[in-house]
């Protein structure tokens, strides 16, 4: 299905920057759909809450549960100057984890960062990739993370929203990720509700989204990419649910690229239902899960958009990319939707 092609500029397109949504719109499932059929290379423009339309009764459609913590936080040196800490993942127990901190270059090994509600992190380590292992005098300093952190929104958002809970899914529950799987986001309860009175099968798997998800390729030859890790969990009555809907002759479709990642980890590597991923995705990939996938639309020079090109073919998702352009889809985060099926 995937044209191959390894050159980073092919996955290269300009985008408006008046088209990068900067808040999602209201209701989550009032926003556009661009509907793609793979088989017969057609394009339809939709509106999100219109899915029902190309669902079936039986159809199981997963989605990622994970929930953005409030990874960012803002303190102090002992010596009074100014630090902001980014949260990436814990580091082996619950008072130690891996994160970035600036000004990096100013902050040393040893150094004590000072926050609010007497909360102190030492830097115990300085990683060859930049960041920080931080270890926190506080055990249960995770349970006030929500007073004193808050949920950090991509780099190309800059108009802070009113209300944290609309950078989550409305099915968030599993705390870990620093990015929302945000295909998810245009669910609202209602629309869930509907397509299960319809017939249309929901199951829930884990992946903590890492910051690595906004991180730009730079090698000319794809090939070449370091893909980042990400914890993911599957529970074995998921896996029963992919089996039954599989012999059945229902589709499974992924609700985000970071489902799309998890199940096709797990095809690889059924014995591991929990552990991390860096399985990459580019063209040409089989695929040996997913029959349909929701998606946004993605930043271009991505490993996403690799994904997503090699699941519909490079041509026809950057002849897509252009078609919404013109159209004036809202692109990333809290953008339009994309269905490929």
């Amino acid at each position: 299905m995937s044209e191959q092609s390894f050159d980073l500029e092919q996955y290269n397109y300009e985008l408006p920057e008046e088209l990068i949504a900067q808040e999602p719109v209201e209701p989550r499932d009032s926003c556009k759909l661009m509907v793609l059929n793979r088989r017969v290379k057609s394009i339809e423009h939709k509106v999100f809450r219109d899915i029902k339309n190309y669902l079936r009764p039986g159809d199981l459609l997963v989605l990622n549960n994970t929930r953005v913590i409030p990874a960012r936080l803002y303190g102090k040196k002992e010596t009074g100057a100014k630090v902001e800490v980014l949260l990436l993942e814990k580091n082996g127990n619950d008072k130690t984890w891996k994160a970035l901190v600036k000004p990096g270059g100013k902050i040393k090994k040893g150094n004590k960062l000072i926050f609010e509600d007497n909360l102190v992190c030492t830097v115990v380590e300085h990683l060859e990739d930049g960041s920080r292992i931080l270890e926190f005098d506080d055990p249960n300093f995770f349970s006030k993370l929500p007073r004193i952190g808050e949920v950090p929104l991509p780099p190309y958002i800059k108009k802070q929203i009113d209300d944290p809970e609309k950078y989550q899914t409305t099915y968030a529950k599993n705390n870990g990720a620093v990015a929302a799987p945000t295909a998810g986001l245009h669910f609202t309860q209602e629309l869930i509700d509907e397509l299960t009175d319809y017939g249309v099968n929901f199951t829930e798997v884990t992946l903590h989204v890492g910051l690595g998800t906004f991180r730009p390729v730079k090698e000319p030859d794809i090939r070449n990419h370091q893909i980042h890790e990400e914890y993911y969990t599957v529970s074995k009555s998921v896996l029963r649910d992919i089996v039954r809907a599989k012999a059945n002759g229902k589709r499974v479709i992924a609700t985000g690229t970071t489902v799309v990642r998890t199940l096709e980890t797990i095809a690889r590597n059924p014995d591991e239902l929990a552990g991390r991923t860096d399985l990459y995705i580019y063209p040409p990939f089989e695929f040996k899960i997913i029959d349909a996938m929701i998606t946004n639309f993605h930043l271009p020079r991505s490993s996403l958009l690799f994904l997503v090109s090699a699941f519909a073919g490079r041509d026809f998702i950057m002849n897509s990319y252009e078609i919404a352009k013109e159209k004036k889809y809202r692109f990333f985060s809290f953008g339009d939707a994309m269905f490929i099926m």
